[in-house]
């Protein structure tokens, strides 16, 4: 599932307005949130910063560079505030099935499916950035500045993992749910990021080989 109740009206700062080091604190702690999708979600943010920077550093090894970047600092834009995102969205999952006074049964099931279902579109938009993101990484890493292989390589690793990652709880959000579609989207997604960056690492180990 998502990671946990948000910070919001709690007096604490979003997730974005922290402290790397407050936040991993904050992941550490023995609290629901943040959580695995908001870990998933900065992931993504994290490959896409990292394609945006080896892309403005293969100009001259790319004549679609500019476009790369600007790309990939869009999907960073979108990805960094899903992390926030994620554990709002859980946080109401939480209120159906804490909600004082519901009697339990059927309508405070349904309840609990609507909220568990609107959770899972946040980590499944996770799993689509992270896609786009793994293929932007993998294309960089394959024709774009040498000098930063590794560090393209690292981006296309860390949004395939964070794909795979959100679109395991987008299968666990929805396992009452066989005939969501998210289910089989969120699959399918996270396995062509694993192709994607699986490929530029073979490609990148055939231009060491070719290069000894």
């Amino acid at each position: 599932m998502p990671g946990g109740p948000a910070t919001a009206g709690t007096g604490r700062a979003g997730y974005l307005d922290m402290r790397v080091g407050e936040f991993l604190e904050g992941l550490a702690a023995a609290r629901p949130a943040p959580g695995g999708g908001s870990a998933a979600a900065i992931a993504v943010a994290l490959a896409a910063a990292l394609c945006a920077m080896t892309a403005e550093l293969s100009a001259r090894h790319l004549a679609e560079a500019p476009r790369l970047a600007a790309e990939s600092r869009g999907l960073l834009r979108r990805a960094a505030p899903l992390a926030q995102a994620d554990a709002d969205a859980y946080a109401g999952v939480l209120a159906a099935c804490r909600a004082a006074g519901q009697p339990a049964g059927r309508p405070r099931e349904e309840r609990v499916s609507v909220a568990l279902a609107r959770a899972s579109e946040v980590p499944l938009e996770v799993v689509d950035l992270g896609d786009r993101v793994a293929a932007l990484a993998a294309e960089i890493a394959h024709r774009g500045n040498p000098a930063v292989r590794g560090d393209a390589l690292t981006a296309a690793g860390l949004a395939a993992a964070a794909a795979q990652a959100a679109a395991a709880l987008v299968r666990i959000n929805v396992a009452g749910m066989p005939d969501d579609p998210g289910r089989a989207r969120a699959t399918r997604l996270a396995a062509h990021a694993a192709r994607q960056a699986a490929q530029a690492a073979r490609q990148a180990d055939e231009a060491v080989r070719a290069a000894d």
